[in-house]
């Protein structure tokens, strides 16, 4: 097309490599354009979220699995980036984009994804599952395979010569469209892959670990569903109906909705539970506290026997248990006088907390010095208590009675 035919919305002094991206007439362009510029942005704004969410995730086990997310959301920004490849016209730059990365950036999300549901799976059935780095390597070797085969098939379709020994300019886009799918073989293997680990992980006894499963097995399904329905109409579905044409539009949809997919129904949600806490470890139990919540409340109901009548001028607030679950049983003992009578009064020591308000100033109790000096003075005067000075009971006819 020559540059005074432009479409409409197009500049005449731009390309007609890139008048899909403008063309108004056939807005399909246009309309995967913008959805995969949208899905750029979003996919840059989850990964800078995940990142900065890493000082607030406080379950080791999540911790260790933002690697994994981190690297579905890289390739599912390429898998964006990639849709604009189909958008243009073919040219050997455009053609060779799309036969190696289409297959590299799929396999790399799928790989993530599988070990992700073999981590679910070995946490399982062992109750733990491998280290962080060994998910990452497991990840890269399965994602290298990929890479290995499409770089080695590049590299044989563009450098064959026909018999004539005529080397075509455009032989990377002299590609059937059966050869562009035989070569996603392995990538539909690992499609497979996810959806077969996504499922023992969903009887998990953990309620968030089942959600995990679930999110991996909904996105390999409607991934698995989108791959059907584009390798149908790539290969008959577009012969039948009579229009080739379609094939790049085919192959960009696909693209764009299998990245929206990945977003929505795995890396968003997961995004989400990082900040939720590990339901294996185990909750403290008050056996475990020096000085328990559960000792701080004032509890008067359900005691066995009935307390004994307290003296009308017993102070009105009650004893911390707290304070006084360390001294020794109070045993009822007679003060003796120095003058030898006994006043038949017995009494019990008094714990130098009785005037407790019972008012806390926070959950757990920390003593300070002067408590425990008090609380040593205390027990020095109940390992030896000394008489105390005190004048004889005289009847009360005694006193009236002049001497």
């Amino acid at each position: 097309m020559g540059p005074t035919s432009a479409p409409k919305g197009c500049g005449s002094s731009l390309s007609s490599m890139y008048y899909n991206l403008c063309d108004l007439t056939t807005l399909w362009g246009v309309v995967v354009e913008a959805v995969a510029a949208a899905g750029v942005v979003t996919s840059f704004i989850l990964l800078v979220t995940l990142i900065a969410s890493l000082p607030f995730v406080t379950d080791k086990k999540r911790k260790g699995m933002v690697a994994l997310q981190a690297g579905i959301l890289v390739f599912t920004l390429g898998l964006f980036g990639l849709t604009f490849a189909f958008i243009v016209g073919r040219y050997s730059t455009s053609c060779a984009a799309r036969r190696f990365l289409f297959g590299v950036l799929f396999s790399g999300c799928l790989a993530c994804l599988v070990m992700h549901g073999l981590w679910l799976a070995l946490l399982e059935r062992r109750g733990r599952g491998p280290r962080s780095w060994m998910l990452c390597l497991g990840a890269l070797a399965l994602w290298m395979v990929e890479v290995i085969i499409n770089t080695e098939w590049l590299i044989i379709t563009g450098v064959r010569s026909p018999p004539t020994g005529v080397i075509l300019s455009d032989s990377s886009c002299s590609i059937a469209n059966s050869d562009f799918v035989l070569a996603l073989i392995y990538v539909m293997v690992l499609l497979l892959a996810v959806v077969v680990m996504a499922v023992p992980s969903l009887t998990h006894k953990h309620k968030q670990w089942r959600r995990d499963g679930a999110f991996i097995l909904v996105s390999g399904l409607f991934t698995l569903t989108i791959w059907v329905s584009w390798i149908v109409m790539y290969i008959h579905g577009n012969r039948v109906v009579g229009n080739p044409s379609w094939d790049d539009p085919t192959l960009a949809i696909a693209v764009v909705s299998n990245a929206w997919v990945f977003l929505f129904l795995y890396a968003i949600p997961e995004i989400c539970l990082l900040t939720q806490e590990d339901p294996d470890q185990e909750q403290p139990i008050d056996g475990d506290h020096v000085y328990p919540t559960r000792s701080l409340v004032y509890d008067s109901i359900g005691k066995v026997a009935e307390p004994e009548p307290e003296p009308a001028h017993q102070n009105v607030y009650m004893e911390n248990k707290a304070f006084s679950m360390d001294e020794p049983p109070a045993v009822p003992t007679k003060p003796v006088s120095p003058y030898g009578v006994d006043n038949g009064q017995p009494t019990k020591p008094v714990s130098p907390y009785g005037a407790y308000t019972g008012q806390l100033r926070s959950c757990v109790y920390q003593p300070t010095e002067i408590a425990l000096i008090a609380k040593g003075l205390t027990k020095m005067d109940q390992d030896a208590m000394l008489p105390r000075a005190q004048g004889p009971s005289l009847p009360r006819s005694a006193e009236s009675s002049p001497p």
